[in-house]
């Protein structure tokens, strides 16, 4: 029987020289997959690399360079440590778990699983965590037991079933408008400190125009390598310098070299205190895995087509991954917080493709940027990353957002949790609108009838009463000070 189920991929999928769109072709593509959970899935038996896989694994390399790199160097900082170590430690990520891990899981075991990324609403709070007394291990195995619970457990998936349209449409509208601004204004003071301020203006308006074009003819998908591609050469051009620094070559290894006294990270293996000290940041880091899964998997849920249920993310299946690459990853040595691949999912989702074609050419591409060394510079570069991340994941966090608002009882929701976020957080934000809109008290009133007392206010009130609890013992919460 299972074999049957593996093998009706080739018994259903068609020549793409059979459809007279490219997209028709790729939606019976989706159509014809029926990924299974935790079994080996092989490619061209189940399924196949299309040149549009291509686009979303360069999406997720540079953005795995980039977010890496500044999580790292957000640790670095405050422990003293050297740019040679932050460089040695991305090309660590890059290999091991960008590479190595995400080939196993997320291409071979589970297809639905999406890629393990970068957690990057945590850069912010690692000075905290590191004044805290907070050790980067004890934080990475916390993150991971916390996420396992929450997995095994099955609350992902329910926290986003009880998630309204409204307080979605909010949640990514705010994600996209505050992300769009801060990229803009981090390029602008990048190029006004390079002493070419008007390098800024320009390839910012080129990416506009771009965007747009392509958005008319349905090529969004080609935004992030095109934009960054266009981006790089314009600022070059107009007299920004640049120059590759780093060399090839391979990290180190041995997790004890990494978790020494004198080497690596510098800091010895954790004790008892150091697991204490973490443990709120933990848990707000798992709390914020909801609303950042539920926005990539509404992308699939907005591009694929809607009988396409065996190929979309499974969210207690990507939390479950991005556990244990946690785990393992944060043992083996590495700085990164894991959650799922946005700058992956995203640029997939809107090319119509499904997880494990792509998710094979990024393990490649991020173990040949890890070997070679250079692709890590031109992905760090200021006018490629910042395009990158404005046309690969706020720009079509925003366009979704606004999509998904179309009726006035949404509208509202999504005012309140816009509102809600730009007073706290967007984890705070997303669990406070999360309660009320299932309440009743705002958004469509008849669906909060249909809802049971536990998915009206026990599940939402207990999410909302951990975010909040969490958010004060870091010092989260306006005026409120942190007891860690």
């Amino acid at each position: 029987m299972e074999n049957g189920n593996q093998n009706s991929y080739n018994q259903n999928r068609k020549k793409s020289s059979e459809f007279e769109k490219r997209e028709d072709y790729l939606e019976h593509e989706l159509l014809s997959m029926k990924f299974k959970r935790w079994r080996v899935h092989m490619p061209f038996r189940d399924f196949h690399i299309e040149f549009e896989d291509l686009v979303p694994a360069l999406a997720a390399t540079i953005g795995k360079v980039v977010m890496v790199t500044a999580m790292v160097a957000a640790f670095a900082v405050q422990f003293g440590l050297s740019p040679e170590f932050v460089a040695e430690n991305v090309r660590y990520e890059l290999l091991i778990a960008g590479g190595i891990f995400v080939l196993i899981f997320s291409a071979i075991l589970n297809p639905r699983a999406n890629l393990a990324g970068t957690h990057g609403p945590m850069i912010p709070l690692i000075p905290v965590i590191a004044a805290a007394g907070g050790h980067p291990l004890a934080l990475g195995i916390l993150i991971g037991v916390f996420g396992l619970f929450l997995s095994i457990t099955k609350g992902g998936s329910k926290l986003m079933e009880l998630t309204g349209v409204g307080v979605r449409g909010g949640l990514l509208i705010y994600l996209g408008a505050v992300g769009l601004i801060g990229q803009i204004s981090k390029f602008e003071l990048w190029t006004t400190a390079q002493g070419e301020s008007t390098v800024s203006f320009a390839v910012i308006g080129i990416t506009v125009f771009v965007y747009a074009y392509l958005a008319r003819i349905k090529k969004r998908w080609l935004a992030i390598p095109l934009c960054s591609a266009i981006a790089g050469f314009t600022a070059y051009t107009m007299g920004v310098g640049f120059e590759f620094s780093t060399e090839p070559g391979l990290p180190h290894f041995n997790p004890f070299w990494w978790w020494g006294e004198e080497t690596g990270w510098q800091l010895g293996w954790p004790d008892f205190g150091h697991f204490v000290a973490v443990i709120p940041f933990a848990i707000l880091a798992v709390a914020m895995w909801s609303p950042d899964y539920l926005g990539h998997r509404v992308f699939q849920e907005m591009n694929y087509p809607k009988k396409a249920k065996n190929v979309l993310m499974d969210v207690d299946d990507t939390m479950t991954v991005s556990s244990i690459r946690q785990v393992v990853g944060a043992f083996l040595g590495g700085g990164n917080i894991a959650s799922s691949w946005g700058t992956y999912m995203i640029p997939a989702a809107i090319a119509k493709r499904p997880i494990p074609g792509g998710a094979i050419l990024t393990a490649i591409l991020c173990i040949l940027a890890s070997v070679f060394g250079y692709p890590m510079d031109l992905a760090m570069w200021e006018p490629v990353l910042r395009v990158a991340l404005i046309v690969g994941v706020f720009l079509p966090l925003l366009e979704a957002g606004m999509q998904m608002v179309q009726k006035q009882n949404d509208s509202l929701s999504a005012g309140t949790c816009i509102f809600a976020c730009a007073f706290v957080n967007p984890v705070f934000g997303w669990a406070l609108t999360m309660l009320l809109d299932n309440l009743g008290l705002i958004g469509d009133r008849e669906r909060a009838k249909k809802l049971s007392l536990k998915e009206r206010l026990i599940i939402p009130g207990i999410m909302f009463l951990v975010c909040v609890v969490a958010l004060a013992l870091v010092g989260q919460l306006p005026g409120i000070p942190g007891i860690f």
